[in-house]
This record gives structure tokens, sequence and C-alpha cells, in this order.
């Protein structure tokens, strides 16, 4: 298929330019183009490269475990909030970009450089300059799962075909400018593709977590097929995942008993803490992250404006450890009166590319939707022995199949609460047969815990509706519903 590039790419460049440039090995050439020449220049790239994906976090507003209270609702701290945490059609006005949209391509403007550049690259083997082309198609890849996670329908192989997804763009080329979306099968095989290339020309271990190791493009891929309903193809790839783990640097659950233990290491006091729990630090230093994704969440830090609802709080046992990360004082310290609504008071930052955490709760989902429901049972049993008091507490007396799939999707919601990761959840159970009549809605409440009004997610608003700037820029292009 002929590959298109946004004129949108021309407001982004500026900020990819300014980003990127602080290397004195690229240049902007006539065309507007970054440029390098030797295999380093592009290894040096990967290194300035986009783990900070500020801007990408639509996703933590529009998971069912949230909920809003007084006054904090009425007074949100962006529009864009609000809408999202309403359900709207529209979330950003005409003039705005969206910032989900613009972060991720932005992003992808330097990877089609490297991908389409490197291998002609001055020095360095061959080999080399594999490795760090398929780095770049791994990133690539992730850009679009997630954009075809906003933007393009739930997968469904009757009508993937026909579905609008995105445009498919392979080109860092601001001079073209028409373009039509692919469909979602398109865009998947588009994934799938990338990471198939590029998982042979991976190491074992990367330099660091903001590289891309072996393991977390295989997990990735196994992400793209679950996704996609393709669970034995999934539970493949991830089994590959957990066996090419890297060793140059500690890959491994934090067990929260100790890190979460009074006045341990993650800042934990007894009791409901007034202060903010600091957790592990970002990038190179969290021991369960494999491929740095992160986005700042001041909802979990600064701000009020989301809280778990009181189902989501009712999910865990008293022993869970987790529940040392929530709250009954909003910041910095007025009590939250509602009963059973909690706010989640760190980290102040958010993984949302490939961590051991979820690769473990895919694991066991995948081994029971195979027909393992022992191995299921055995790998959470594992995981959560890291997060709850007691070996008799992490115990999973399932042997039902749909039952234990059942439960690991309420233990996502445990590990994951206003992480943004059950939106995600939402979209694909959304055409899974096992959660057919499922609804899900937010609901405002007053002070009290009333309810103060209920939106409702249609199903048409399980995509996002592109942002108006972009449409507007873009003759021909058709917006969601």
């Amino acid at each position: 298929m002929k590959t298109h590039q946004f004129k949108l790419y021309g407001l982004f460049l500026l900020l990819t330019v300014q980003y990127a440039c602080k290397k004195s090995f690229l240049e902007i050439e006539p065309k507007g183009k970054l440029t390098a020449q030797t295999a380093n220049d592009y290894n040096l790239m990967l290194n300035n490269s986009y783990f900070d994906v500020t801007g990408a976090d639509g996703q933590i507003y529009l998971g069912d475990e949230i909920t809003s209270a007084l006054p904090y609702y009425q007074n949100m701290a962006t529009l864009k909030s609000r809408r999202y945490f309403e359900y709207a059609a529209t979330i950003y006005e005409p003039d705005e970009d969206g910032s989900e949209f613009s972060t991720l391509t932005q992003h992808l403007y330097t990877y089609n450089i490297i991908i389409n550049g490197v291998m002609d690259a001055q020095g360095g083997t061959d080999a080399l300059k594999a490795s760090y082309q398929a780095e770049a198609l791994t990133n690539r890849a992730w850009i679009y799962l997630m954009l075809i996670n906003y933007y393009g329908k739930p997968y469904l192989a009757q009508t993937a075909a026909t579905d609008p997804g995105v445009p498919i763009i392979t080109q860092a080329d601001v001079t073209q400018g028409q373009f039509k979306r692919a469909s979602v099968k398109e865009v998947y095989d588009f994934i799938i593709n990338d990471l198939q290339k590029a998982i042979p020309a991976l190491p074992i271990s990367a330099g660091n977590r903001t590289r891309v190791s072996k393991a977390a493009a295989e997990a990735l891929l196994a992400r793209a097929y679950l996704y996609m309903g393709r669970y034995s193809e999934a539970l493949t790839q991830l089994k590959s995942a957990f066996a090419n783990l890297p060793t140059a640097f500690p890959v491994s659950l934090y067990d929260y008993k100790t890190v979460l233990a009074s006045n341990g290491s993650w800042g934990y006091s007894v009791g409901s803490p007034a202060t903010y729990v600091i957790g592990v630090l970002t990038t190179p230093n969290n021991q369960e992250v494999l491929m740095t994704k992160f986005i700042p969440n001041i909802y979990t830090f600064l701000l009020n404006d989301l809280l778990i609802t009181p189902s989501t709080y009712k999910l865990f046992t008293p022993t869970d450890q987790r529940l040392k990360l929530y709250t009954k004082l909003y910041f910095p310290g007025l009590p939250i009166n509602a009963p059973n609504v909690y706010r989640r008071n760190g980290p102040y930052t958010t993984n949302i590319g490939v961590t051991l955490p979820d690769m473990y709760l895919m694991l066991a989902e995948l081994k029971a939707r195979t027909g393992d429901v022992g191995g299921a049972r055995a790998d959470l049993e594992t995981f959560r022995s890291k997060r709850m008091l007691t070996a008799t507490d992490a115990a999973v007396n399932i042997t039902d199949p749909t039952a234990m799939i059942k439960f690991i999707m309420e233990e996502r919601i445990r590990e994951f609460a206003v992480q943004g990761y059950r939106w995600f959840d939402m979209r694909r159970l959304s055409v899974d047969p096992l959660f057919a009549g499922t609804s899900y809605k937010h609901e405002a409440i007053s002070e009290t815990g009333a309810v103060i009004a209920s939106f409702p997610l249609k199903p048409e608003r399980f995509v996002l509706r592109f942002p108006q700037k972009v449409i507007n820029a873009n003759t021909g292009m058709t917006n969601n519903p």
C-alpha cells in the first residue's frame, strides 16, 4: 500500500527538531528533514529518543475504575480531562492539536528517519546497524499500537478489513500531504510486520531500559496478538519474551511487602499517608520495566480530580499491599468523605511501554484462554506473592477457565488502577464473547458519595475522534462518528 505523510507533520516538526537537535550531529536539510551520516549518529538519535511521552495520557481518564467527586469534579484541571471523563464525542477545541495525536506522530518522524537511513550509514557493521533499525521498528510498532487503540475500532476479525484505522506513515517527508486511513487490519498487519522484522536483530540486553531489547519487542508482539484475539500466537511470543529477559540490568518484580514496608524505600508511612508515596524512580531504575515509555500522572500526585470507585476499592482484600498506594485524604490533606472512595497516592509517573507486571498478567490470561488453567494459576500466584502479605493471601483457588480469566481482569484493575491500562482492556473485552453484555460508565459523586451524574460509555466512544485541526488540515480525511 502506498503510504503518505500528514500535512500536520509540519506543525510538529519544529518541536521534533528542538527536542532531537540537542545532539550536534543533526542538521536541517532544505526540505526540513533531520539527517545523520554515521551509524553512531543513529545510535545517538536512539539515545536521545522518546521515552518520555508526555501528552499521550488520554487513556488515564477513560477507564471505568475511576470516579470524580465534588468539588473537584466541577473544577477539573483541564477541559480535556472533564470531556474525557464524561465520554464526550469532542475532546479538543478546533484550534488544538490533540496531545495524544501530536505526541505520537511527532515521535514517529524520528523513527522513520532511522528506519529508512541507518542501513546506508557510514561505519558500523551491518549487524549493528540492523539492531538500530530494529529498535526504531519496535518503537514505531508501539506508536501504531497506541494510535490504533485510540482511533480505530477494537479488533474484530469479521470487520477489521473494513473498519477505518489510522494512516500508515513510513517516510519522514513533510512535503507529502494527501493520505487516507488504512483499515484496522492493515494497521495491525503493519505492526506485526515491523516487530517480526525487528526481533531477530535485537540484542538480549540493550544498554538500558530506554533502549529496546529482544524481550520487549516479543512482549509487544504478544500484546498485539492478544488485542487481535490470537491467543496461541500471543502465548508463544510471551513465553519467548520471558526466556529472553535482559541480563545487563535487573529485571524482576518488586516485593511490595518490602518496598512498601513502613518507612521503607518507597516512602510509605503507617496508616493512610498524608504525604505522597514516592515509589520507584522512573526510566533506568525501575526493575519492573523492559521498555520505557512514561507519562507524568498528575492524578496520583498533585490533583484530586480522579479517584477509584467503591467497586474498585472492594476488589482489594485487606492484606493486599497495593492498598498502601491509596489514601483517604485529598492532596494536601483534607479528608475524602465518600465511603470506599480513595485517591491513588503515587507514583507520579506511569509507564505505558513494556512492564513485567503486565507481562505476568498477560501470561496468566493467555494460558487460561488456551486451556492451561493450572499454568495460569501458577503464574498468577507467582505474581501475587509479590503483592500480598502471605502465600495464603496470594493463592488463587479457581479451576474454571472463564472464572480465571475474569479474576485476572480484576487483578489487572488492582494492579493498574488510575494508570491508564484499563481503557485498553475495556476495548478488547467489548468484542469478547466472554464479556458480552458488560456495560461501562463513569459516575460523578457528591462529597458524601451520592451519584450526581452518570456518563455511560456508548459503543461509538470506544474510538476517539481525531482532533478537528487534523481534519481541517487534510481534506478528504474522514473522522470517527
